[in-house]
């Protein structure tokens, strides 16, 4: 089910994973193939949702016990690029994006997409603008939107993608557009979306009509959940991706629609980081598993 784009972005040792995949599965127990989904499947983590779940080496381990291959970096998880990719070898993992602050795409870019590049990872996605950061009107958006459609052609140039990572405050609307739509349409087509799915619920809007104002840009989602409004409040209000009240039987057939990439799964504020990311992934591989096969 990989589309091209997907197949070229993929590792040397996700493509000799699948390929002894592949040799194995005539001998291999069709229950036992089962749990090889999440390989095949575009999922991934989000290691914002481990921060606190001992060191990194610890956090990694976790991913690779959830049976996930794939992760989506904070910066630079605090480590040099060789240390980093001896842990991504040590657990079997890649990188397919990194959140990375705006003022290091202003201010530190030649690093960043050193670093980037020496842990063989292509998009770099911001993730949030403090709030003296956000702009307060459409012009303002569309500001922001031109600057980061020039960052992007200069990540172009090295070899590097942009995207960028929507809370809720980007969803009031201005006119008849969210300040999303409104950065969106003056950065240019070189900007790629990665779509959190449960603040743009927060943000009073259905994901299933949402994600579709971005096909042709989606990069990923991040699989989040909500929890039933006044409930899990230790927990920042979010829930185990489907434990919560999204939609999710209507969500994934309109993100599959799409063009996305990847499956990010996050969650804010976890008790359980572990428990998260191993149902999370168990509940988008039957999922996903199902709607591919129709």
């Amino acid at each position: 089910m990989d589309t091209p784009r997907r197949l070229k972005r993929m590792s040397s040792h996700a493509l000799l994973a699948a390929s002894a995949m592949t040799l194995s599965a005539l001998s291999t127990p069709v229950f036992a193939q089962a749990q090889d989904n999440s390989v095949e499947l575009p999922i991934a983590v989000q290691m914002y949702t481990l921060r606190d779940f001992g060191s990194l080496e610890e956090q990694l381990a976790a991913v690779n016990r959830a049976g996930i291959s794939a992760i989506e970096t904070v910066g630079t998880q605090q480590v040099t690029a060789e240390e980093l990719n001896a842990l991504l070898e040590e657990h079997s993992l890649e990188v397919i994006s990194s959140h990375v602050q705006l003022d290091d795409l202003r201010n530190r870019l030649d690093e960043t997409v050193a670093f980037n590049q020496a842990v063989g990872n292509d998009t770099l996605t911001v993730p949030y603008l403090a709030e003296d950061a956000r702009p307060d009107d459409a012009e303002g958006w569309q500001a922001l939107g031109e600057e980061l459609g020039d960052i992007a052609a200069e990540l172009d140039a090295e070899g590097l993608r942009l995207a960028y990572h929507n809370h809720d405050f980007e969803m009031e609307v201005y006119g008849d557009k969210t300040a999303l739509e409104h950065l969106f349409d003056a950065a240019g087509s070189d900007l790629l979306a990665e779509l959190d799915i449960a603040w743009v619920a927060r943000g009073g809007f259905d994901p299933v009509e949402y994600v579709t104002r971005f096909d042709g840009q989606l990069f990923a989602v991040h699989a989040k959940d909500n929890a039933p409004e006044g409930t899990a409040e230790d927990e920042g209000g979010f829930a185990t991706l489907g434990a919560g009240v999204l939609d999710w039987d209507a969500i994934l057939p309109a993100v599959e629609a799409t063009d996305v990439e990847w499956y990010i799964i996050e969650h804010d504020m976890p008790l359980d980081a572990e428990a998260v990311i191993t149902e999370g992934n168990s509940f988008l591989v039957e999922k996903l598993a199902a709607l591919r096969e129709e």
